[in-house]
């Protein structure tokens, strides 16, 4: 360990921070969970990513990386084990203004890109919250506002670069290691460290973003129609579902339609989220035109000790009244768990299925359900939740990695297919034989 870390000490330019320093207890801990890990390593260029990445395998430490470190089940740090903490790696450059290339830094956030493009009317299709990451997000899928009109924020890479496991640095693209581009798009952090991304952006004016509210009486009426008009809605318009919100009384709280209409025509918008407001009774209607990147919301930061226990799932179009009945009935009654829908479908479908290792393509609706509080609040909900999703369980499909609290095998397995996962792992054992980035929803290089 001793010569490995002098070795570190020479090699590594950015920070090192160590159990007794001032900024320990932060630099530990991720957004949703605490750590103790032994070393903090804040990279400042590539070659300290290498020089990290090489110590962690040869120390034999268990390693972490963390862009924003906002995944559910604490990926962003560990105990006794190296983090590599990206965030110093966060730069936004147009390299292609006439084909809106942008280069991004795999430790920026998406509040970060969204600020930096607005000035050049470009725009990323990214998630909703300004604090997550742009690698954590893009890797594993990326369903935000623009979703249904640009498709995923993986599916707007084309190209990336990352220090692999042996401490080499690789770019991926569709013609450079394609296998390995198919694998990142969807596979989560199991290949490498993403240093960078290349993204194709989009010109963006302002868009109509806000929320419509319906009482909890009318979910299954409004849910309903709300799935049937997405369904032939312009894919300019995307929205998502939210009942049960605790914060707004649980099992009584409104039925809030959220949505981001990508234009700023006011007719255009009008037609397409008219129908929406006809579903019901409206108790609050807010939709206003607003700048891209304030559709993106500041990231929540618990408390110590607050748990969250998330899990998510997709529905086919089939399944779709089946899956809202049920939806309906759990969030209107009892005590539910906070509960969301998104729309997918539109731009996200008309992906081939092989082209990426994001594997629910036709999905038409991805659905959260989150409980949050002290953990014995969160174990005591534990059986009611697991009832809920036994009555999901016939018109549901597969997992979204992004929506996870845990990593279990099941977990993996409902997040890639069998064939996925055995074409991820012939790209695991290529890339990293040894299984050293393990701290993700991991795929084994077997």
């Amino acid at each position: 360990m001793s010569s490995a870390f002098e070795t570190l000490r020479r090699d590594f330019g950015g920070d090192i921070i160590e159990p007794g320093a001032a900024e320990y207890e932060a630099a530990g801990r991720s957004v949703l969970a605490a750590g103790s890990p032994a070393y903090v390593l804040r990279p400042r260029s590539v070659g300290d990513v290498r020089a990290g990445v090489r110590f962690a395998a040869a120390t034999g430490s268990p390693l972490s990386v963390r862009g924003g470190g906002h995944a559910f089940p604490g990926f962003g740090t560990n105990d006794g084990g190296v983090v590599i903490d990206l965030r110093e790696l966060a730069d936004v450059e147009i390299i292609d203004a006439e084909r809106h290339l942008v280069r991004i830094g795999g430790g920026a956030t998406w509040g970060q890109v969204a600020d930096a493009l607005a000035p050049h009317g470009l725009a990323i299709s990214s998630g909703d919250t300004r604090s997550v990451g742009v690698g954590g997000l893009t890797l594993t899928g990326g369903i935000g506002w623009k979703v249904r009109k640009y498709g995923l924020a993986l599916d707007n890479v084309v190209a990336a670069e990352l220090v692999t496991a042996g401490g080499q640095v690789v770019r991926a693209s569709a013609e450079e290691n394609p296998e390995l581009f198919w694998a990142l798009r969807g596979g989560g952090g199991n290949f490498g460290i993403v240093t960078a991304f290349d993204f194709a952006a989009h010109p963006t004016t302002d868009v109509f973003h806000g929320r419509i509210t319906f009482p909890a009486a009318e979910a299954a009426t409004v849910l309903q129609g709300w799935a049937d008009h997405l369904r032939a809605a312009p894919e300019e318009l995307t929205s998502l579902a939210n009942l049960a919100n605790p914060f707004a009384g649980g099992a009584e709280a409104p039925v809030e339609i959220c949505v981001a209409f990508d234009g700023d025509d006011a007719g255009l918008a009008a037609k397409a989220i008219d129908p929406i407001r006809r579903l019901g009774t409206v108790i609050d209607d807010d939709v206003a035109l607003r700048p891209y990147a304030d559709t993106l919301v500041d990231g929540m930061v618990p408390p110590p000790g607050i748990r969250f226990l998330a899990r998510s799932a997709f529905v086919a179009e089939e399944s779709v009244p089946e899956a809202l009945g049920v939806l309906a009935d759990v969030g209107t009654s009892g005590r539910p768990p906070a509960i969301s829908v998104r729309s997918v479908g539109g731009a996200v479908s008309r992906v081939p299925g092989e082209a990426t290792a994001y594997a629910y393509r036709r999905a038409e609706l991805m659905v959260v359900t989150t409980v949050v509080g002290p953990a014995p609040v969160v174990e005591a909900a534990g059986p009611a939740l697991e009832g809920i999703w036994r009555r999901l369980a016939p018109h549901v499909d597969g997992a979204y990695a992004n929506f996870l609290s845990s990593a279990t095998e099941e977990d993996v397995a409902a997040v890639y297919p069998e064939p996925t996962y055995r074409r991820l792992a012939a790209v695991k054992r290529e890339y990293d034989p040894g299984n050293l980035f393990a701290g993700n929803h991991n795929i084994r290089p077997r």
